[in-house]
């Protein structure tokens, strides 16, 4: 991606983060997602503090937990709260009908538990995530590790091809201690079906299939904000 896409891309990611907290109100508990554009709205949010805003979070991963108390804002423990009221998360893909694919950015299953406890669930993104037919990006999977070869081989059987996420030659490591693989199973016909699959299989923790999770996505688009419910 050039220069200028990606300052079109980030000027969409900011403008849809804007839109997006002005649904949060005085007193909210509000869910923080992980990515760019989730930063975008974290930043809004804490920027809004600044000026008086009185809100507590919860946060889906260890570095928008830093990023959040860098700017103010009060974080409540994920795991000891019964309900977040709004929260705020990025998409690596999305259709009309809202279902997602999630988990680039690592955090899906906090992530998920996230969308979960929420009331209204809002996913922010530019233009380029918006797509017919989930599985252009690869399907994330968060494994624990001494399950792995059972849940690759698994994902074989589901015609999947997977492949182990690393970072520099490392294995990638998520805030729960797991690794990620990366699955391909093509463009996904049945989302549905899919999640039902892999929700079967035994040390696979949670797959970025975000399904009946999400109340509405802001899409930026160019100048135009445009809401799908």
């Amino acid at each position: 991606m050039g220069i200028i896409d990606q300052h079109h891309q980030n000027a969409e990611k900011l403008a849809a983060a804007k839109t997006a907290v002005k649904l949060v109100k005085n007193g909210d508990i509000v869910g923080l997602g992980t990515g760019t554009t989730a930063t975008f709205a974290i930043k809004e949010l804490g920027r809004l503090v600044g000026e008086g805003l009185n809100i507590k979070a919860v946060a889906s991963s260890i570095r928008t937990e830093e990023l959040a108390k860098s700017l103010g804002i009060e974080i409540l423990n994920l795991g000891e709260t019964s309900s977040v009221d709004i929260s705020i998360d990025g998409a690596d893909e999305f259709t009309e009908s809202l279902d997602l694919i999630k988990g680039g950015g690592g955090a899906l299953f906090r992530e998920k538990i996230m969308a979960s406890l929420s009331k209204k669930a809002i996913i922010v993104t530019d233009s380029s995530k918006k797509v017919k037919k989930l599985g252009a990006f690869t399907l994330p999977i968060e494994v624990i590790p001494f399950a792995y070869q059972y849940v690759f081989d698994q994902i074989a059987k589901l015609n999947g091809s997977g492949k182990k996420r690393t970072i520099a030659n490392h294995d990638y490591i998520t805030d729960n201690g797991n690794l990620i693989i990366d699955a391909d199973f093509g463009l996904i016909d049945n989302p549905r079906a899919l999640s039902d699959a892999l929700n079967k299989i035994d040390g696979l923790l949670a797959h970025g299939l975000f399904i009946d999770l999400t109340a509405e996505v802001v899409m930026s688009d160019r100048s135009e904000i445009i809401v799908f419910k």
